[in-house]
This record gives C-alpha cells, structure tokens and sequence, in this order.
C-alpha cells in the first residue's frame, strides 16, 4: 500500500519524518522542498528498510516529468531511470526521482537550464535534505540529457561544498549543438567516483558509443573510474528514445545490477 505525503510550506524536517522509513518503505512519497526564493523542488521519494546509498535520478529529454502530488508522472515516465526507479531500490537504494523545479514546469522545461547556477541550488538542496535523511552517501545518476546535468553539478559542486558522493553517467550526451555536451565540460575538476555506462550500439547521434571513451581520458582526478560497456536488449522506434539501445530496453536489470554493485559493492 503506497503512502503519499505531499506539502508545500513544511519544514524540511517535518518532510523528512513523512517519507521515512516505518512508515513509508518502499511507498513512493512527493516531496516538494524551497530551494530558491519563490522556487519550490519535488522529487519522489522510495526509501528501503536499511539504505546503503541513496540516488537522484534525472531524465533525459527536457526534464519536465510534471510530477503530480500523487506520484503520478504525465511526462518522461517511460525514461530510462524512471520506470527502472524500484529496481534502486530492490537493492537497497534510498531512490529519488527529481523533476524539473516549479518555476521550469512548462516548455522548454530544463531545455537550456541544465548547466546553471539555479539548477545547481536546486539539487544541492536535494542532497542536503538527501544525506540528513539516509545518512547514506548520496549519489547523482543521469542519463541521455541527464548526463549534461549530473556532469555539469560535479564539476561545479565539490563533495565538501555540499556536492554528491559520487555520479553515474549513462548513455551519455557527448555532442550538442546547443549547450555543452559531457566531454567538453571541466571534468578534470571532479573529484568523486564516476561511472560512465553506454550501449555499444547507442544509435542517437549525440550519444554515439565512439565518442564516449574520451570521457574517461578527461576525468584525471577521479579516485575511481570505469566504462561499463552493455551489449544486447531491444530497439524500438526513435533511436533517442527510451525504449531504443539508447535506453538499454530488454537489458535493464543487468545494467541496474551492474550500477548498484559499482555504487556500493
């Protein structure tokens, strides 16, 4: 039976008892928290019994999932992270969905506004309320457009700052025209575990698998780093799209498996 709790002007540690765990394990929770003046953030919560990490997926596409008060997702619910999310948590995984904030829920949504300092506000208050919730590591997992947001916050956000534990980049952004696509961004300045994880036969042209192995190369300060290379599953439609190699559909499990093993082996 899920127990949703949603509120707008509460505390956050009124928030925090709401979705923790006695009473609302496994059960997806919203959670709406201020981030910025005027500017509200909800996220899905689902927290396991004992948590041996926590992660914040982020979709790809635009990110405006216009999550509802109930859980309810009208946007991106068939997105990689997102229909995958109880898989995180079947490992142990506090699990967050985040949408894009109150002040981006109509188009372009996140389009344009993954790599500023708003967006950076916005999560650096998720993983705050994150940690003072599971007392766990917190990480970042991004895929597709994701990935530009996950990047973009490593490299501006140190883990001592307020910044994530570690990221997970998958199916990865590695040519844009329009912002700055993961290689290009100052990846040298991270300083937390990062795993890349693509589809060998990714066919969105700004996902291409041969362009991926240069992320590695860049990322000089990692204490620990790996590219997870997936082969197999089903593609359908649009190759940019979820249910295409791009969203490692009919493989989930294995790349879910393989992800919460490297997080937390």
């Amino acid at each position: 039976m899920n127990l949703t709790f949603h509120s707008r002007l509460l505390p956050a540690l009124l928030l925090l008892a709401a979705c923790s765990p006695a009473q609302a394990q496994h059960a997806e929770c919203t959670v709406d928290m201020s981030t910025r003046p005027g500017v509200t953030q909800r996220i899905l919560v689902i927290t396991p019994e004992k948590p041996r990490a926590a992660v914040v997926l982020f979709a790809g596409g635009d990110g405006g999932i216009t999550m509802e008060a109930v859980g309810s997702m009208p946007r991106l619910g068939s997105n990689f992270l997102v229909r995958t999310r109880q898989q995180y948590l079947e490992r142990g995984f506090t699990t967050v969905v985040i949408d894009a904030p109150s002040d981006k829920q109509s188009p372009p949504y996140l389009s344009g506004s993954r790599q500023t300092a708003e967006h950076i506000a916005d999560v650096k208050a998720v993983i705050a309320w994150l940690r003072e919730q599971s007392k766990t590591p917190v990480w970042l997992i991004g895929t597709s457009r994701g990935t530009q947001s996950v990047a973009y916050i490593a490299t501006q956000l140190p883990q001592a700052e307020g910044g994530p534990d570690g990221i997970v980049l998958t199916a990865s952004v590695v040519r844009d025209q329009r912002s700055r696509a993961v290689p290009e961004m100052a990846l040298d300045s991270i300083r937390i575990p990062v795993l890349v994880a693509h589809h060998r036969d990714d066919g969105c042209r700004v996902c291409l698998f041969a362009d991926v192995p240069p992320i590695l190369g860049r990322l000089t300060a990692t204490p620990r780093k790996e590219l997870m290379v997936f082969d197999g599953g089903i593609s359908v439609g649009n190759p940019c799209e979820a249910r295409a190699y791009h969203g490692f559909n009919g493989i989930e499990r294995e790349v879910i498996e393989r992800i919460a093993a490297w997080i937390a082996p």
